[in-house]
């Protein structure tokens, strides 16, 4: 009978990773405790090692954090980063101007010497990782308040910061996971000359635009290409003619043999951040009431932009990439609100908390964690206006560059005009570097006209009155006309002005300044710490920490794996079609073609519209050893990957370890993935290697940039 018994524990606790295999984004230290055996009977050939060693290369060598907010791989030894083209965007953008415009033709350099710096850009290489938690944990105790906790945490923190920094050739990171039950440190490298080596025409990297964004089928290019540059001893260094490509540790090499249904599929990357702990009040605030805030002011802003962008193709490349993040989040967060109603997923999670709440109240757990379930809940009940009102007001400052400008120049020139001539000599050079570095890249009517829409959408759902910045009688007029008076009336209208206060410093002009009464105003809104929230926020953190200390200990919760948190993270899954779609040519909706792609083709569309000679290409059907054994080009393809935003840009791997796509989008029926993990509905939606392999090589004639890769090919 005992042996019976044990037998039945054991299959419990592996129960949730044989129920769903794909589920995770997992440390790659733990991969050979808890992922290893899972991972080679789903058709992985590498060993632990090869995937993360302190010591010797692995794969964790070639994978890097990109721009800070995306992931990218190292593909050539000589130092050769494929992303995605919408990673590479802003960087795209900039480099861009009306006459020579990368962003709409595409750019290809045709040797190294060609290959243009931006101005800020780095990628992060990951060192290596390690668990803190018992040393950070010893220093705190039961009886702290989440203050005290806090600051002995921090303080320890910066110890181990010190200790692996190596003199400052590191940057060390320590984050928390499970909500504070656990601690690891990070160490990386940073590189920050990063140069465009090429990317496609707007129109094959961002094919289907806003229209296509989270669906499937999918047709998109979705990938650019980078270099990173090091100092002769291959260490990082600032730009200089000097700098020589890096010389890599380990780059991927690239299989060209394609893909099928339940191939094994393992991405690596930099996941922004997941909530799958959170609460079920935590998930119906955010359903109604901080995402639709964020969806409306998002749409706010938008519908301003696109008006002026579609006038003026200057306009356009400046607001671009900005455009480009609002639209993809406001997408992204009405899809939340549909998935996670569909689905009913904070009753699904209210379900779990019953049965929490049932365990907590047992008298061995009633102490410690029999109010839990009631402090959060409480907390929520508490903030749920205050999310809706947070929201507005970020969408203001998000989307308007005047509502945080002058504050963050005003606190400099406030300091300066208090000061003697000594101390404003030294102070003035940093001053006008910053106030060239903000007056930089924007059209003024587009500006005022968004901060309009957004005072006026923001004043009117929160009831937040504005500041008496001119007269009663010109406050009760339109805001396009409050906005027009109060930048008439301020310095901070053009940098001309602000550069001649320089000249003339005067405290009372600055402290009477409109626009910066007013951007002063809204970032004391922003900061602000309303104090009947302080207690139940500090419950609430510590409740919040309990709950999931109190599901991990006591198996209720069926998660195994701490949240995403933009640190590196592996995934496994498998190609894996969804159900037949009309709408897809292939055989097999787990792939889609360049006959898709033509399909969709819309002459002279915003979103649908090709170059022309892709459409005599597609004629001829000349694609070469890229072609799959149908004779078909492979566009895109889907994996049941488990990967969130910061992935964008993610390798997907075979089991060899062998780059055979790139991660670029998710689908919105699994919208809700960030809270809640659908086998059924889970996808990654990826860019077929040999579809970004055909763009460079046979329709952009960069065949030398192929020619650096390690091509692998039956």
């Amino acid at each position: 009978m005992k042996r019976i018994n044990y037998l039945l524990i054991t299959l419990l606790i592996a129960l949730p990773s044989l129920i769903f295999a794909n589920e995770g984004m997992w440390f790659l230290m733990h991969i050979k405790r808890l992922n290893q055996r899972d991972m080679q009977k789903m058709g992985l050939q590498l060993t632990p090692e090869e995937i993360y060693s302190i010591n010797n290369q692995s794969l964790k060598d070639a994978i890097v954090q990109f721009g800070g907010g995306c992931t990218a791989s190292i593909i050539s030894d000589n130092g050769l980063v494929l992303t995605n083209h919408h990673c590479g965007y802003n960087v795209i953008a900039e480099l861009s101007t009306a006459e020579q415009n990368h962003l709409k033709n595409g750019f290809w350099a045709g040797s190294m010497d060609q290959e243009l710096k931006p101005q800020n850009l780095s990628v992060r290489f990951f060192v290596r990782m390690d668990d803190v938690s018992e040393r950070i944990l010893s220093q705190v105790n039961a009886s702290m308040t989440e203050k005290e906790r806090e600051a002995a945490i921090n303080k320890e923190i910066a110890k181990i910061q010190e200790e692996n920094n190596d003199g400052g050739k590191y940057t060390v990171s320590v984050r928390s996971f499970y909500q504070g039950n656990e601690y690891y440190y990070f160490v990386y490298e940073d590189y920050t000359d990063v140069r465009l080596v090429g990317t496609p025409p707007e129109s094959i990297g961002k094919y289907g635009g806003d229209t296509d964004n989270w669906e499937w089928p999918r047709h998109t290019g979705d990938f650019s290409l980078f270099r990173v540059y090091a100092d002769a001893n291959g260490q990082p260094a600032s730009y200089s003619p000097d700098n020589v490509p890096l010389k890599a540790k380990y780059h991927l090499p690239v299989n060209i043999n394609g893909v099928k249904e339940n191939d094994f599929a393992m991405i690596l990357g930099y996941p922004g951040r997941t909530n799958r702990w959170m609460p079920a009040e935590g998930i119906e605030q955010n359903v109604k009431y901080a995402y639709p805030a964020w969806v409306e002011g998002s749409k706010r802003s938008m519908d301003v932009m696109k008006k002026y962008m579609d006038k003026d193709e200057s306009v356009n490349l400046m607001y671009a990439s900005q455009y480009a993040g609002i639209a993809n989040y406001w997408k992204n967060r009405q899809g939340m609100i549909d998935a996670l109603t569909k689905h009913g997923t904070a009753a699904t999670k209210r379900k779990i908390e019953a049965k929490f709440d049932k365990w907590a109240n047992k008298p061995q757990n009633k102490d410690k964690f029999g109010d839990v379930i009631k402090t959060i809940n409480n907390y929520y009940s508490l903030t749920n206006e205050k999310a809706q009102h947070d929201n507005y007001l970020i969408s203001l400052l998000r989307s308007s560059k005047f509502a945080i400008l002058p504050y963050r120049i005003g606190s400099g020139l406030e300091n300066y005009a208090t000061s003697n001539e000594a101390k404003r000599k030294e102070l003035r050079p940093r001053l006008l570097a910053l106030i060239n570095s903000l007056y930089t890249d924007y059209h003024l009517p587009l500006e005022k006209e968004v901060m309009a829409a957004q005072l006026e959408l923001y004043t009117s759902k929160s009831n937040y009155p504005l500041p008496e910045l001119i007269s009663q009688e010109e406050m009760k007029l339109d805001f396009n006309t409050y906005v027009d008076a109060i930048f008439n009336l301020s310095m901070f209208s053009s940098k001309e002005r602000v550069e001649a206060f320089l000249e003339y410093p005067d405290s009372d002009l600055l402290a009477n300044d409109p626009l910066y009464k007013l951007s002063s105003a809204l970032l004391d809104k922003y900061r602000e710490d309303p104090e009947e929230l302080q207690q139940p926020l500090n419950d609430f953190q510590r409740s919040f920490r309990l709950l999931v200390e109190g599901l991990r200990t006591s198996g209720i919760s069926r998660i195994r794996y701490p949240d995403a948190n933009s640190t590196l993270r592996l995934s496994y899954g498998k190609v894996r079609a969804l159900p037949k779609d009309p709408r897809n040519d292939a055989d097999k909706n787990n792939y889609t073609t360049f006959k898709g792609v033509i399909n969709k083709y819309k002459p002279n569309d915003d979103e649908f519209d090709l170059p022309k000679d892709m459409l005599e290409i597609y004629e001829k059907k000349d694609y070469g050893r890229y072609a799959n054994e149908k004779g078909q080009l492979s566009v895109n393809f889907l994996t049941d990957n488990d990967i969130t935003g910061g992935n964008s840009g993610s390798p997907v791997l075979n089991g060899k370890g062998e780059l055979i796509g790139l991660a670029f989008d998710g689908n919105i029926e699994a919208m809700a993935g960030d809270v809640i993990f659908d086998d059924n509905l889970q996808r990654t939606i990826n860019v077929d290697i040999r579809y970004v392999l055909w763009l460079i090589d046979n329709y952009s004639n960069a065949k030398h940039i192929v020619d650096e890769l390690t091509i692998v090919e039956n």
